[in-house]
């Protein structure tokens, strides 16, 4: 059952603040979010250990020579 007598002018004000209040909790989640993201992102750079090859036939580790490319 419905209540009898709504006043929906009434309902729009008593709403109000509880309404602002989720959306300014969204809105801060949503911060705390992006911040998560951007500072994952600062941490992460490269991996470690990058610059060792290993052989893919073998699985021996081999130092890359200076100066060489993949093409070499």
């Amino acid at each position: 059952m419905s209540a009898p007598d709504t006043n929906i002018e009434t309902q729009e004000r008593r709403h109000a603040a509880p309404l602002t209040g989720m959306a300014l909790g969204v809105t801060f989640a949503g911060v705390l979010l992006v911040g998560l993201i951007g500072w994952t992102v600062y941490k992460a750079g490269a991996p470690e250990g990058s610059e060792t090859q290993i052989d893919g036939r073998t699985g021996a580790v081999t130092e890359p020579v200076e100066g060489a490319t993949l093409t070499d």
